[in-house]
C-alpha cells in the first residue's frame, strides 16, 4: 500500500472515531466519579489500535477527533458540568471554561506508521499523548486560578467559624463545599457504640431516638419487641425490663431521666467523647443479627399433619361437575372417610371427628363453604388448591402445615413488629414512608413470617376489639406489602390490582384491602366504585365482622396516599381511644376549611365516599364537629345554625383527592 492509500486509510478510521462520539463521556453526579481509566480505542471490525498525532502542512500536530479534550463554548449558566463515570470506562474530563487558556499542543514527534508496527508496541505512546495533554491541562488552570487571584478578583469567603459553608467565587464558576458540623464531625470519629434497649410504642423511647437523630449520632436499636430474647439480657444487665436504657460502650448510662439530667449539665459531648476514640470492647451489648433468637418461636407440627400429608398422597384429585358446574381439584367426602378408616385403623364415628378437626382448623373446606365436612355426597378441596391461593403473598409454595399459633398472639405480635417499623422507617410526622428501607429490614422480614402463620389461624377467638385492632394494622401492614411487592398504583388497573388483587389467606380465607375495608369493617357494604357487595350470601368471613359500623374506622385506615390519614397501628386495648385521635389528627391536617364570606365547607371526599356510613350532608357534618379543635367547631356550628334559621344555603365542596405516594 502507498503513502496516499495508507493517509487517506488513517482518515476513514478518523471520521469513524469522530461519528462514534468517543471522547465526550456521560454527565453522573459526585457519586459515579471515579478513579481514571484506560482508553481504548476500536475500529469497527473490533480490533484495537494506535491513532498517531497528524503534522499539519505549517508543521504544527493535530490529533483525531476521537481523542481530542473537546472545546467547550460558553454557557448562559455559569456552573460547569463534570464529565465522568470511569465504572463505564469513559474518559473522565473537565470541560473548559471559555476564558481559560487553551492547553499546548504536544511537540511528541510523528511516528511514522509501519505494517510491521504491533498494537502492543504502539500503546506506550497514546498513554504517553494522554498523560501529557491531561497535565498540560491541569497547569493552564492553575495557572489561570492563580492570576485571578492575584488581581483580586476571587472573593473568598470563610465561614469556618460556624463550620456551616464556605463559598469560593471565581468568575464562572462556584463552588460550594459544606463543611461537617461538630456534631457530624464527632460522630465520624466516634469508634465507640452508643446503643439503647426499646420497646415498640413506648413514648420514652421515641424520644430518645429523636434525641440521637437529631444530634446525628450513630445508635444501635436494641427492640425487645422485635429480638425477644434480648429482654432476658437488659434484665440481667440493668436489673428491670424498664426502657428505654442506654449504654455508651459497655457503660450503663440510664434511661430518660439520666439523658435529660446529662443534657441539662451539658456534659452529654463530653461523656460521649470519653469513649469517642476507644474501640467499642466485646462486653458492650451486641449489634441485633439476621435471624436472631428466631428459635424461640420454632414452629411445631399440626398434630394432624402426619394424617393430611398421607390423604394428599392417596385420595382421588380431580375435576368433577358438581350441578351444573365444573369444580377443579376436588375430593369427595366419601373418598375422604373411607381412606382415614383405613389409614388410621379407626371407626366410622372417629373418622368424622377427625375430618371435622382438619375443616375446623383449614387443611379443606367445602368447595362452596357449605359445611366443615359431614358424612354423605359432598365434595371438597384442599386449601392449597384452592384457586385464590396463588395470588396470595403470605402463601409460599405450600400451606403452613404447623400447628396454628393463638389468634391474640398472632395479632400482637403483628402490632408490635408494625410499630418497630413505623418507628424506625417513617418520618416523624408519619406522612412519608421509606418502603426501600422496610424492605430490606429484619423487622420486616420478621413481619413476613408472622404473616405467614395466620393462613389457618382461628380468627374467632378474637374478642370484638381484637378484631377491629386486627383488621386495622393488618389492612395498614397489607398496604406497605402491596408497594414494596407490586409498586404504587399509577392509574385505574393498577388500583385494581393494588386494593382487589393484592391478597393474604388469613384463618383460611382471601382478603384484600377492599374486602378488609368494604367487607369485615364496614359489615360487607358495597364499595364507592362498586356496586356489588364483597361478601355473598354465607360466606363464613362475615361471622368476623363487627356488629355496627364504626365511622371512625376511614381514618385509621392508610392507603399508600398522600391524601389518606397517616399511617399508625393499634392496639387491642384502647383501639376507640387511638381512633378518636386518628380523626382529630386528620382534620388538623386542612381536610377541612371555611369561606365564611360565601358560606362554604370545604371536607373531605371521603366523607362522600362513605356518606353511607357518615348519614346525609348535615348529619355528616354534624358527626365531624365532635373531632374538630374549637375554633373550626364554632365555625361550623355557626353555619349549621344559620343554614336551618335561613333560607340561604349552606355550600359544601369536597377537595380533591390525591392518590399520588406517601413516599
Amino acid at each position: 500500500m502507498d503513502s496516499s492509500e495508507q493517509d487517506k486509510s488513517d482518515e476513514d478510521i478518523d471520521d469513524k472515531s469522530a461519528n462514534d462520539g468517543g471522547g465526550d463521556g456521560c454527565v453522573t453526579d459526585d457519586n459515579d466519579a471515579g478513579d481514571f481509566v484506560d482508553v481504548d480505542i476500536e475500529k469497527s471490525n473490533g480490533k484495537k489500535e494506535m491513532i498517531k498525532p497528524q503534522v499539519e502542512e505549517n508543521g504544527e500536530e493535530s490529533t483525531p477527533d476521537s481523542i481530542k479534550i473537546k472545546e467547550i463554548q460558553e454557557y448562559s449558566d455559569s456552573s460547569p458540568k463534570i464529565y465522568c463515570n470511569a465504572r463505564n470506562h469513559y474518559l473522565p474530563t473537565i470541560k473548559s471554561q471559555a476564558h481559560l487558556p487553551k492547553p499546548d499542543l504536544p511537540t511528541t514527534p510523528r511516528l511514522e506508521r509501519s505494517g510491521s508496527l504491533s498494537i502492543a508496541e504502539t500503546m506506550p505512546s497514546i498513554g504517553k499523548y494522554i498523560s501529557e495533554r491531561s497535565n498540560s491541562f491541569s497547569a493552564a488552570i492553575v495557572k489561570r486560578l492563580s492570576s485571578l487571584k492575584e488581581d483580586n478578583d476571587v472573593v473568598v469567603e470563610d465561614d469556618s467559624l460556624n463550620f456551616e459553608v464556605t463559598e469560593f467565587r471565581i468568575p464562572g464558576v462556584k463552588v460550594i463545599v459544606k463543611l461537617k458540623t461538630e456534631a457530624e464531625r464527632l460522630s465520624h470519629e466516634l469508634r465507640g457504640r452508643i446503643s439503647f434497649f426499646t420497646r415498640s410504642n413506648c413514648g420514652d423511647c421515641t424520644a430518645v431516638r429523636r434525641f440521637f437523630r437529631e444530634k446525628k449520632l450513630v445508635y444501635v436499636e436494641i427492640n425487645i419487641d422485635v429480638f425477644p430474647k434480648r429482654k432476658k439480657e437488659l434484665v440481667e444487665r440493668t436489673g428491670s425490663s424498664e426502657t428505654p436504657q442506654i449504654f455508651f460502650n459497655d457503660t450503663w448510662l440510664g434511661g430518660m431521666a439520666a439523658l435529660n439530667e446529662l443534657k441539662k449539665s451539658g456534659v452529654l459531648e463530653a461523656k460521649v467523647k470519653e469513649f469517642a476514640g476507644e474501640r467499642c470492647p466485646e462486653g458492650a451489648p451486641a449489634i441485633p443479627v439476621y435471624g436472631e433468637d428466631e428459635d424461640e418461636d420454632e414452629d411445631e407440627d399440626d398434630d394432624l399433619v402426619e394424617t393430611v400429608r398421607y390423604l394428599r398422597r392417596s385420595l382421588p384429585i380431580q375435576d368433577r361437575w358438581v350441578g351444573l358446574r365444573i369444580v377443579k381439584n376436588c375430593f369427595s367426602g366419601v373418598d375422604l372417610l373411607e381412606s382415614m378408616i383405613d389409614h388410621l385403623d379407626c371407626s366410622r364415628k372417629k373418622g368424622i371427628i377427625i375430618a371435622k378437626r382438619m375443616g375446623h382448623k383449614h387443611f379443606f373446606h367445602h368447595v362452596f363453604g357449605e359445611n366443615e365436612f359431614e358424612e354423605g355426597n359432598h365434595f371438597y378441596r384442599f386449601l392449597e388448591h384452592e384457586p385464590f391461593i396463588l395470588g396470595c403473598f403470605n402463601f409460599r409454595i405450600s400451606t403452613n402445615d404447623c400447628e396454628p399459633k393463638c389468634a391474640s398472639f398472632l395479632a400482637d405480635r403483628l402490632s408490635k413488629l408494625m410499630f418497630a417499623i413505623l418507628e424506625a422507617y417513617a418520618s416523624d410526622d408519619r406522612l412519608h414512608i421509606n418502603y426501600h428501607a422496610i424492605n430490606k429490614s429484619e423487622e420486616f422480614r420478621r413481619y413476613l413470617n408472622v404473616a405467614r402463620d395466620l393462613q389457618r389461624v382461628n380468627m374467632k377467638l378474637l374478642t370484638p376489639n381484637e378484631r377491629l385492632a386486627f383488621f386495622l394494622n393488618l389492612h395498614n401492614a397489607m398496604a406497605i406489602h402491596a408497594v414494596i411487592s407490586i409498586g404504587h398504583p399509577e392509574g385505574i388497573l393498577d388500583k385494581r390490582a393494588f386494593y382487589n388483587e393484592f391478597l393474604y389467606v388469613v384463618g383460611g380465607y382471601p382478603y384484600s384491602l377492599s374486602i378488609i375495608v368494604n367487607g369485615t369493617l364496614r359489615r360487607n357494604r358495597t364499595s364507592p366504585s362498586s356496586f356489588i357487595r364483597p361478601y355473598s350470601k354465607g360466606d363464613r368471613r362475615l361471622e368476623l365482622a363487627p356488629q355496627q359500623v364504626n365511622p371512625l374506622i376511614h381514618f385509621g385506615l392508610c392507603n399508600a396516599t398522600r391524601s389518606s390519614p397517616v399511617v399508625r397501628f393499634f392496639t387491642a386495648d384502647g383501639v376507640e381511644d387511638e381512633l378518636k385521635c386518628a380523626a382529630k389528627e386528620y382534620f388538623q391536617r386542612g381536610t377541612i376549611g371555611f369561606d365564611m364570606d360565601t358560606r362554604t365547607v370545604y371536607i373531605t371526599r371521603i366523607i362522600k365516599w362513605y356518606s353511607e356510613d357518615f348519614g346525609e350532608e348535615k348529619e355528616a357534618l354534624k358527626w365531624v364537629m365532635n373531632y374538630l379543635d374549637s375554633t373550626q367547631s364554632g365555625l361550623l356550628a355557626h353555619l349549621l345554625t344559620d343554614d336551618d334559621e335561613d333560607d340561604s344555603q349552606m355550600n359544601v365542596v369536597y377537595q380533591d383527592y390525591d392518590w399520588s405516594g406517601n413516599l
